[in-house]
């Protein structure tokens, strides 16, 4: 006999059958009573006759690794009055599903813990993973949009909030998302990195929201800063330490030691220029980076990715990062300018005074100046394009840290759901998902095939 109660359904026959996934599954068989509502047309009122009875299977809960389904008839009713036929209602049927609604709770359920991926959840309940994605897509509709259309406009307004573009597809293609760096919480995601992402945001939130909003933390996208300089001017765009740095690195630092790499090469000091290969890592960490692998290299840790300065870890103990770091800055003066600058740069970002990190800023502009360099010409001109942005970082201690954070989560669940091609529930799952409390070290669940 069925043990849990489905009201309405009489159980009176159990079969165990094997489904064409050759697993074993319990078949209730029973019979449906028929409720006095459905006895009258909804329409004219009259009582309305049966007029056919149709096989019905629903899924429902599992037992352990078994599977169960019920399996009865369903009664069709006709009106002779007015012609109209309804089908018998199943009270416990989920809308839109073959299902029980116990069994669509426990999908929701398992869903809403965040832990399991979709493929996980189907090997849970054996539904499919269309049918658990949709699952999904109707609860998060249900919680973050209205009538699964419009997203609701968040309630609490915020200081400071963040944006950043991500890739969302293989190809040219990107989406924008802002967050409220307070809570770490997505507030909106469009398609495309253009003005018009924050324009449509503008309009969501409304000016009246946008007024509480002092500053907001972005990369270097100049459509960003100006739209949000045309629609809200009071609010400051801040430029963190994370993204002068990355250009530093990217389009100064690996820059310069490629040129000089050639250029000793030119020169025929072979044995300088080779001292340079496999180099990049090391010029582009901070000292306390690389004393830290030292450090690690001592305790015999595993050095960690990213680590590929030598080939061999007794030469890395033997040798050391920040040894080999102090060799290439003796032997080569524009590598020492590099080092001043990045020194500088970050006493410039530790300064709580927007005056004092000024004069810190236009030293670092100084020093790129003089040196003539056109890379370090360029940095110059990129760091003056932005100062405003920049020194604001003393005044608002705000940096990009939670955005990257929430970029990780976003490649993580991507390779998880081997890709998202509907873009409506990916955007949606990342608003699940930044409102998720991480634990870490959480208990992994392991799926039995």
């Amino acid at each position: 006999m069925l043990p849990s109660l489905l009201n309405g359904f009489n159980n009176t026959e159990t079969t165990i059958e094997t489904t064409k996934s050759e697993r074993t599954a319990f078949c209730f068989h029973g019979t449906l009573d028929l409720c006095e509502s459905d006895r009258y047309c909804v329409h004219c009122g009259h009582k309305m006759h049966v007029n056919n009875n149709r096989d019905i299977t629903l899924r429902h809960l599992c037992f352990g690794s078994t599977l169960s389904c019920l399996k009865f008839n369903r009664t069709q009713l006709f009106c002779p009055e007015c012609g109209v036929t309804k089908m018998q209602a199943i009270p416990f049927k989920a809308d839109g599903h073959f299902i029980t609604r116990e069994l669509y709770q426990y999908t929701r359920d398992l869903l809403a813990h965040g832990t399991y991926t979709l493929k996980q959840v189907a090997e849970i309940t054996g539904l499919g993973k269309n049918t658990v994605k949709n699952i999904d897509l109707q609860r998060l509709k249900k919680m973050y949009t209205i009538d699964g259309k419009m997203l609701i406009k968040p309630e609490k307004t915020t200081k400071y909030l963040g944006i950043d573009e991500f890739k969302l597809h293989d190809g040219h293609k990107y989406a924008t998302h802002i967050i409220d760096l307070e809570t770490g919480h997505i507030l909106w995601i469009a398609h495309g990195k253009k003005k018009q992402v924050v324009y449509d945001f503008i309009n969501h939130v409304g000016l009246e929201w946008m007024d509480h909003v002092d500053a907001i933390a972005c990369d270097m996208n100049s459509d960003f800063q100006e739209a949000f300089e045309e629609k809200c001017p009071h609010i400051q765009p801040v430029f963190d330490y994370f993204h002068i740095v990355k250009n530093f690195n990217d389009k100064v630092v690996s820059a310069i030691r490629k040129d000089e790499q050639r250029r000793l090469y030119e020169e025929g000091n072979d044995e300088a220029a080779k001292a340079l290969k496999k180099t990049k890592y090391i010029l582009t960490s901070s000292r306390e980076t690389l004393q830290r692998k030292d450090q690690e290299a001592k305790d015999n840790k595993v050095i960690s990715k990213g680590s590929t300065l030598f080939c061999k870890p007794d030469v890395i103990r033997k040798e050391g990062y920040e040894l080999k770091y102090d060799e290439l800055l003796r032997e080569n003066e524009l590598l020492f300018t590099l080092d001043i600058i990045k020194e500088k740069m970050t006493k410039a970002y530790g300064a709580v005074n927007e005056a004092i990190m000024a004069e810190e800023i236009i030293e670092i502009m100084d020093i790129c100046e003089a040196t003539g360099n056109t890379h370090l010409l360029w940095f110059r001109r990129l760091i003056d394009s932005h100062f405003e942005g920049i020194i604001a970082h003393a005044t608002h201690r705000i940096s990009a840290g939670k955005i990257e954070g929430i970029n990780n989560k976003i490649k993580t669940i991507r390779r998880q759901g081997y890709g998202y091609p509907d873009d409506e529930y990916f955007f949606l799952k990342l608003f699940d998902l930044s409102r998720k409390t991480y634990v870490r070290n959480s208990p992994s669940h392991k799926i039995c095939d």
